[in-house]
This record gives C-alpha cells, sequence and structure tokens, in this order.
C-alpha cells in the first residue's frame, strides 16, 4: 500500500474546513467536503448522469427568468465543515467569473442527480444538510428505466426539514423557484434498438 499524497492530510486536527477547498489544487475535480471530511467521486461518471446534468442545466438556464443564475458543479458553502457540491443549482446571485462557491441564503434550487456512487448521500444527507441550512427547494432525480423521474422537496420553514412535494415522471411543472415546464423523457435519448 502506497502512501498517501501530503495534500490528502488535513491541515488540522479537526479535519478540513470550506475553505481549504480553494487551496487543494492537487485534489480531483468535484471534490466536496461533508462534515470535514474531503468526498471524491471515484468511479466514472456514466453517460446518463451527465446528460441528465448537461441538458438540465440547458433546460433551467432557458427558463430562468431575470435575477436567477444556473449553474452547474458549483459548490455551496452550507458552513464550516460542509461544502457540498450539486449537479445543478438556481441562485439568486449575479455572476461572478472568479466565484468558487455559493453562499446557501443566494441559493433557491439545489438538484443532485443520483449515482450508485453517491444515492446515500443525495438521498438522507445532503437532503437534511440542504434543509438546515435554509435552501428553499431540492430536486433529487433519480433513474427509472433509463428516463428521469424527480423527487421534488420544498423547506417546511417551521420545522427547518424538507417536505416531500411531488415524485415526477414524464413534465415537471413548477412554479417554484420560478415557473418551469420540463418533458423529463426529452433529456436523455431512448437507447437505440
Amino acid at each position: 500500500m502506497t502512501s498517501l499524497p501530503e495534500w490528502m492530510r488535513p491541515p488540522r486536527e479537526e479535519g478540513w474546513f470550506a475553505d481549504d477547498l480553494d487551496h487543494l489544487p492537487e485534489a480531483p475535480r468535484h471534490t466536496e467536503l461533508i462534515d470535514g471530511a474531503l468526498v471524491f467521486m471515484m468511479s466514472p461518471q456514466r453517460s446518463w448522469h451527465a446528460r441528465v446534468v448537461t441538458t438540465l442545466t440547458s433546460t433551467l438556464m432557458q427558463q430562468a427568468p431575470e435575477g436567477f443564475e444556473v449553474e452547474r458543479e458549483m459548490t455551496v458553502r452550507l458552513d464550516r465543515r460542509n461544502r457540498p457540491e450539486p449537479d445543478v443549482l438556481v441562485t439568486r446571485s449575479t455572476f461572478d467569473p472568479d466565484r468558487t462557491w455559493h453562499a446557501p441564503e443566494h441559493v433557491a434550487l439545489v438538484v443532485e442527480v443520483v449515482s450508485p456512487e453517491s444515492e446515500h448521500r443525495d438521498r438522507t444527507v445532503k437532503l437534511r444538510k440542504y434543509a438546515e441550512a435554509g435552501i428553499p427547494h431540492y430536486w433529487c432525480v433519480e433513474e427509472e428505466s433509463s428516463v428521469p423521474v424527480v423527487h421534488v422537496y420544498e423547506l417546511d420553514r417551521p420545522t427547518g426539514v424538507y417536505a416531500p412535494a411531488a415524485i415526477v415522471r414524464g413534465t415537471l411543472e413548477r412554479v417554484v423557484p420560478f415557473e418551469v415546464g420540463i418533458d423529463l423523457g426529452a433529456l436523455v435519448p431512448r437507447k437505440s434498438r
């Protein structure tokens, strides 16, 4: 067994802090910080996942009204020890080409496209952490017979947890955080026979 590269060693006994991610140029792309631990996407990304993220980002960009920005794979600094990277996010921030993360109070929607490697984090850990940070909308996109199915959650402010709002197959129509209509079947091409 080879030793860990020096950059993988936590800089302090308490582990990593959110700001440390900006000083790890050797870290692989899509490195997240969850509870002070670095999380890497170790398995290769599937075409299905990449296509859903790309087409969903593009579709939301086309439908977003003025005052909203849509980005993909940008971290959200939830607190000092948590900086997850949603697949897609919608913010009320103005575009800043030097930005490396968003503050949760500027995030209107986070979207996670579930993959085998991330299913536990996407369905439980991130669901809880995004709600605790006050992000009002969360979509968890699952694969069902190669077609996207969206589990829609809205933040219940009095309890501070997400309430399931819908499980959507076919066409996703929402009025929050802005009016959107998405043909989910069109996000991924059908398998050729």
